[in-house]
């Protein structure tokens, strides 16, 4: 086999990116292979390419796929249908591929190959590990189009100028319910909460303060557990289920107030400007609420910035079923637009105005 007959980096991405679709599909892992050239090695070093992939192709399965994962640097493997993933799997395909590869390549120049290892779902990396390292599955496995990189640039301006002038527009509204909240309620004016945002980066979400100091998660985390196990008890005509927790006794009585007007929300303008939220995008979801997911609701906090709003707000708000949530966010993932996102925010204010499933 020769780099001929490596299928591009671009058609590489794509399976990679079907692949891990499936791996969600039929709960069953998959794994990331990379090798890179010895140190020193020109990356145009057709002989040393072609000696790897020779080796590659004898140690892979019928299944695997090989590819440029990164032209001229980086070979990829991806390996389907994995059994018990983990160091002890990586070690053994880690020996096993160096044993071809010495084949072709020679002891010495063998051991200057670095080789990865990702698998997916994720796991952490075992202490102790050296060249065959387990990192997490890169999430962005189809190439950005030029389309996507403005669309990124204009909606990051526009998240920018948007959450600036609100905050400058609002400002007298911010004051006086930072005041309410202070002499309705002995306690800080905003709280604080760790957030999942895109590729699963944590970060702090503000609000408005609507619950008493101190007050116990559990009775919250018990209930978002049962609502993404489809057990949470219906509330609202018609049944259906809402997100939120309905009569928490842990709300102020002002805390009500600001949470049936969302009010309380309007703090995140902070997290928007300082880039760890949009305008628009998926709910930002709780760490204990993403310990409950499954593999493909994950899909929702790593295909796009969670926003202060978006399409599950102003097309179900909270009165929906979790998975109905997930296919909203995941239904604006990939359709999203500059013409989307302007839909969405001219639809939110009316959506807060009737409250439908605010509580």
């Amino acid at each position: 086999m020769t780099t001929e007959h490596v299928i591009s980096e671009e058609l590489f991405a794509d399976a990679l990116h079907r692949e891990r679709r499936r791996a969600d599909r039929s709960n069953q892992a998959m794994g990331l292979l990379l090798i890179s050239a010895p140190d020193g090695e020109a990356a145009d070093d057709g002989a040393t390419w072609k000696a790897i992939v020779s080796g590659l192709a004898a140690a892979k399965r019928d299944t695997d796929v090989i590819g440029w994962f990164e032209q001229g640097n980086a070979i990829g493997v991806i390996l389907p249908d994995i059994d018990a993933p983990g160091p002890a799997l990586a070690r053994g395909l880690d020996a096993r591929i160096r044993r071809q590869l010495s084949r072709f390549l020679g002891t010495t120049t063998t051991d200057g190959i670095a080789t990865r290892f990702h698998f997916y779902p994720e796991l952490a990396v075992a202490s102790g590990q050296t060249s065959h390292e387990i990192h997490p599955l890169p999430v962005s496995t189809v190439p950005r189009s030029r389309r996507d990189v403005v669309y990124d640039s204009v909606k990051r301006a526009i998240d920018v100028v948007g959450s600036a002038a609100l905050l400058v527009l609002l400002a007298p509204a911010l004051l006086i319910t930072a005041a309410l909240v202070r002499l309705k309620s002995p306690g800080p004016v905003f709280f604080k909460q760790q957030r999942v945002g895109r590729m699963m980066k944590p970060f702090t979400m503000l609000k408005f303060r609507t619950m008493h100091v101190n007050a116990d998660s559990k009775i919250h985390q018990e209930y978002v557990s049962s609502l993404i196990k489809a057990k949470a008890a219906s509330h609202g005509a018609g049944g259906d289920q809402v997100f939120k927790l309905a009569a928490d006794p842990r709300v102020t009585t002002i805390g009500r107030l600001l949470r049936k007007t969302s009010v309380d929300e309007l703090p995140q303008l902070l997290n928007v400007l300082r880039g760890d939220m949009s305008l628009v995008g998926p709910r930002p979801p709780l760490h204990y609420e993403v310990e409950q997911y499954q593999r493909w609701h994950c899909r929702r906090v790593l295909e796009a910035k969670p926003g202060l709003t978006g399409l599950w707000q102003v097309a179900g708000r909270s009165r929906t079923t979790f998975d109905e949530m997930v296919r909203l966010d995941l239904r604006y993932a990939r359709t999203r637009s500059l013409w989307t996102d302007i839909k969405i925010l001219l639809a939110t204010p009316g959506a807060v105005i009737v409250g439908k499933g605010a509580v």
